[in-house]
């Protein structure tokens, strides 16, 4: 699982102090699940809750979720883009320990498509990258740009 990783790394360039307190910043995978059809390739889906926590958060809210919208945007646009899927996608608590500092829980509903082929009894493996609105449609080309698996 790769989006882990790309949010950890795009949090702790974005939201202003985390940087230097990288250990404030925790992930954990739940409720994870993998679908895959009956096809000849062994192609799969993950599905699990991403849950973020923030320890001894001192700054705004809006620092947090600023980037992290952004990084939705790019990397699980349906939580935007879908209003079933954004009602429930993205969820938040804290735990407010002064007038300065709070803990936040913020818990992702998060999918990757994992992409297996077998040529001449090589197997390759590949992690599909999100489908992208095209920024010049309507007018060039189609609405969605889907990567090259």
């Amino acid at each position: 699982m790769n989006k882990p990783d790309s949010l950890r790394k795009h949090l702790l360039e974005a939201v202003p102090g985390l940087a230097n307190n990288p250990d404030c910043l925790l992930m954990f995978i739940d409720e994870g699940k993998v679908r895959s059809i009956a096809t000849a390739a062994l192609s799969f889906e993950y599905g699990y809750n991403l849950q973020i926590i923030l320890t001894d958060y001192a700054g705004h809210p809006d620092s947090v979720f600023i980037p992290l919208l952004a990084w939705i945007r790019i990397n699980q646009s349906e939580l935007m883009e879908n209003l079933s899927k954004s009602a429930d996608g993205v969820k938040f608590e804290a735990d407010i320990l002064d007038n300065s500092k709070v803990d936040f829980s913020i818990s992702l509903a998060l999918t990757e498509r994992v992409i297996v082929k077998d040529v001449d009894g090589v197997q390759t493996v590949k992690h599909a990258g999100e489908p992208q609105r095209n920024p010049n449609w309507p007018g060039e080309g189609p609405e969605w740009i889907v990567p090259n698996v």
